[in-house]
């Protein structure tokens, strides 16, 4: 037995198409409106979201605001599209607290 922890499975490899579709299911569930490759909430850009050599590269709104600055990330894995998801969520909690 190895003392590794490989236990001789690989993960499957990142398929950034599929897990574009994923993320733009998820992100209309969070109720926000799809506009090309972006998504806004009333009005107001909250992501965009491309894919470009294998990977999504994926820019978040800091505030929402009608010219926002923005956060850039690349999700490469699944667990990287979860922590996207995730920081969503937190961004558009906060936002909501700060009305």
């Amino acid at each position: 037995m190895s003392s590794d922890g490989d236990f001789g499975i690989a993960a499957p490899p990142f398929d950034a198409e599929a897990a574009l579709l994923s993320l733009k299911r998820t992100l209309r569930d969070l109720k926000l409106f799809e506009r090309g490759n972006a998504f806004e909430q009333r009005g107001k850009r909250v992501a965009e979201l491309a894919v470009e050599g294998g990977v999504i590269q994926a820019k978040l709104a800091r505030r929402l605001a009608l010219t926002p600055e923005w956060d850039r990330s690349t999700v490469k894995s699944a667990a990287d599209q979860r922590k996207l998801v995730d920081e969503v969520k937190k961004r558009l909690a906060r936002w909501e607290h700060d009305e």
